[in-house]
């Protein structure tokens, strides 16, 4: 099968779950993506594998 029907699929059984549980999709992944930035910023994370919690951080 081509990897675009396999998405398709997979984004399918996402959007059912979501809309039973009245999840706005689109703020759900906003807010994720701001959480990942905030947690792997690129300058520490570019490049590598590691929980954030192995990043080294200045602080």
């Amino acid at each position: 099968m081509r990897v675009e029907e396999e998405i398709a699929d997979v984004f399918i059984y996402l959007l059912r779950p979501a809309d039973v549980l009245q999840v706005d999709l689109a703020a759900a992944v906003d807010s994720k993506l701001r959480k990942n930035a905030e947690r792997y910023p690129v300058e520490l994370a570019r490049g590598r594998a590691v929980k954030y919690s192995e990043l080294e951080r200045g602080n």
